[in-house]
């Protein structure tokens, strides 16, 4: 199965960092989100990757295209011109990166790679967000199933204390929201069906307007619950939270090696 990963917007909550470069190039730990998104999928088997590219998509292409020298020590000689690797990573990724426009909305860029995927079963996720969802436990669910895609769901960590106010505007209580008082909300890490492309018509499309609502409505779309890790990099504090798990050695999502 092929992995789509949305990496084509312009990350406007964390313009600090995308004035320069591409969100799901802002780096934990030294290294591209997206490259721990990769290596979260490559940690089950999964290889093959459609990344669908807009704002500055020159940058992840050129990352990907030298990849063994952001990897390895290098030794250039500038007077004959010649260059030694030493200690050369090599990863077993096939990774196609599409252009699939600057402007583009997240159901555009899917429509875009279609004929990526080769009207086969695929997953789709975004490139900011990292878990340790259970990618194998996902894709029996999503079997299972035997609906058209499968959205994974979190319910994530309450942030604001909740105020009881009385008709005399006089807090009656205030207490920090529960985790379990949140809903459930979209977490990415999909598993689609080669059927999603006919619930989204052109450039336009926002994936989770219309092709979502449509799919619910008609009861194609099903929910896997995930109870564990899983943090987006929206802001300026998710980045650094984020680093500061990956620097403690804390980072949930690393199920590599």
């Amino acid at each position: 199965m092929k992995v789509v990963i949305l990496a084509g917007g312009l990350g406007t909550r964390l313009s600090e960092e995308t004035d320069l470069r591409p969100k799901p190039m802002v780096e934990i730990g030294g290294k591209p989100v997206l490259w721990h998104i990769i290596n979260i999928y490559a940690h089950y088997g999964f290889n093959e990757f459609v990344i669908c590219l807009g704002y500055k998509g020159y940058i992840v292409k050129e990352y990907f295209a030298n990849y063994f020298l952001h990897q390895s020590d290098v030794t250039i000689d500038l007077s004959n011109n010649q260059m030694q690797i030493h200690n050369t990573a090599a990863e077993n990724w096939k990774i196609t990166l599409v252009d699939t426009g600057k402007d583009t909305m997240t159901g555009g860029r899917i429509k875009r790679i279609k004929e990526y995927v080769n009207n086969e079963r695929f997953f789709l996720t975004y490139g900011d967000g990292v878990g340790n969802v259970e990618l194998d436990k996902l894709l029996a669910f999503h079997l299972k199933n035997k609906k058209m895609c499968t959205v994974t769901s979190v319910q994530p960590t309450g942030r604001f204390g909740v105020l009881n106010i009385n008709d005399d505007e006089r807090v009656e209580s205030f207490f920090e929201k529960r985790q379990e008082d949140v809903g459930w909300i979209n977490a990415g890490f999909f598993v689609c069906e080669p059927g999603i492309f006919d619930y989204i018509k052109n450039d336009q499309t926002i994936w989770e307007r219309d092709p979502l609502e449509n799919l619910a409505t008609k009861g194609e779309l099903m929910a896997f619950k995930h109870k564990g890790f899983w943090r987006p990099m929206d802001t300026l504090k998710d980045k650094s939270d984020l680093n500061e798990l990956w620097n403690n050695g804390e980072a949930s999502w690393k199920i590599w090696k």
